[in-house]
């Protein structure tokens, strides 16, 4: 047994980021150790209930401190749209006196990934394993760092991670999914459960874009159709747009009226495990953030993907062209999507009887069975909490 450590837990402040580092904090502490979780005021609601361990697990609240450009009152992604990203990192790196002062260094875990352009992602380092999945290093982050950990795992991932090792000559540590166990999570609300119900299995396309994507209101309204072109049953969960205060003022002219035994478009926070898990769901249309991207994959839904930022592209490629588990959603030269190109994706994925469906649909069950084998993703956090324990 080795050495039982503090660990201080500061994620970026997305709550797909803080809820993944939550799942990793029970796991630490499921082992004996102990973890103080800083986080701004507005996350602690929706992260409390999901501590499983609050005698070992103990949630630090951080003062977001006034940041020019930043909105009064802002204090996660949630709070802000994607173009003032950079003010709220601005916020986060003003709170350094605040961490100094509750930090005592054992084992600190940091998240912090700036979101990247594709042309930033467009050029492979040297050595650099596939020109299909592209990396652009954060270097001056990681060659300060005394091990680099990772919520991916070898058999998805590995030529990446060996070469991260390399070229920073700094060991490695996989979490694996870090996803939560389906016995601690409440049971899927009525609302959904029920409207669900009515479809038929695999049948029902859903959509959520994270919490950090508003879109246009052009961008919105060609989702929605796009969403009713597929002919499909839909939910659609997102934030309203830019311009509009609620997602009904901003629905295209007769939308509702056409798609209403069919589709909802829905614009606070779901249960989207719970949602994903459901019989008749049977595609998932995400930004492919980290969280998402392992939902999608260890479910039976088909999966498409509409990146937004850096990460996500990286996700996506990793995912449609290295895996071929899942398809993008084709851009026009704009950047934005037109309502063909996202339902031609949708109907590409859930017409068996086409060889890019009949691929996705081959490629995807096998992922899933080889990562849901016995014992592989429990692996994965023993082995990462023992290679913690030796490091302290």
């Amino acid at each position: 047994m080795g050495s039982k450590f503090h660990a201080f837990m500061f994620p970026w402040f997305g709550f797909g980021h803080m809820t993944a580092f939550l799942h990793l904090a029970n796991k630490l502490a499921e082992k004996g150790h102990k973890i103080t979780f800083l986080l701004p005021k507005k996350g602690l609601k929706q992260l409390e209930p999901l501590n499983l361990f609050p005698k070992s697990i103990v949630f630090h609240i951080l003062t977001i401190p006034s940041v020019d450009g930043l909105p009064d009152g802002a204090e996660t992604t949630s709070d802000i749209p994607i173009t003032l990203g950079s003010f709220l990192a601005s916020a986060m790196d003003r709170t350094r006196g605040q961490v100094e002062e509750t930090v005592r260094l054992a084992c600190v875990a940091i998240s912090f990934v700036p979101g990247r352009s594709p042309d930033e992602l467009a050029i492979p380092p040297p050595g650099y394993p596939s020109s299909k999945v592209l990396l652009h290093g954060q270097e001056t982050r990681l060659v300060n760092c005394d091990v680099i950990s990772i919520r991916t795992c070898q058999e998805m991932e590995g030529k990446f991670c060996d070469f991260i090792e390399r070229e920073f000559q700094r060991k490695v540590l996989l979490t694996g999914p870090m996803l939560p166990e389906p016995d601690n999570i409440k049971p899927l609300e009525d609302q959904w459960s029920h409207w669900l119900n009515r479809f038929k299995p695999g049948s029902v396309v859903y959509c959520s874009l994270g919490s950090q994507i508003i879109l246009e209101k052009e961008q919105f309204q060609e989702l929605c159709l796009g969403m009713e072109l597929t002919g499909l049953p839909f939910l659609v969960a997102v934030k309203p747009p830019k311009g509009a205060s609620t997602i009904q003022e901003a629905l295209p002219k007769g939308f509702e009226e056409r798609v209403k035994e069919r589709g909802v478009v829905w614009g606070e926070w779901v249960q989207q495990p719970l949602i994903l898990a459901h019989p008749s769901i049977g595609c998932f249309v995400s930004h492919c953030g980290f969280g998402s991207m392992w939902e999608s994959l260890l479910n039976d839904c088909q999966i498409v993907f509409i990146p937004h930022l850096g990460e996500q592209i990286f996700n996506t490629r990793l995912m449609s062209e290295e895996l071929e588990v899942s398809v993008e959603v084709k851009r026009e030269e704009t950047g934005w999507f037109s309502k063909e190109s996202l339902s031609g994706a949708v109907r590409s994925v859930m017409d068996k009887d086409t060889e890019l469906g009949n691929l996705v649909r081959r490629n995807h069950a096998k992922w899933k069975e080889s990562l849901l084998s016995s014992g592989i993703i429990s692996g994965y956090v023993n082995k990462y909490v023992e290679a913690l324990e030796k490091l302290v």
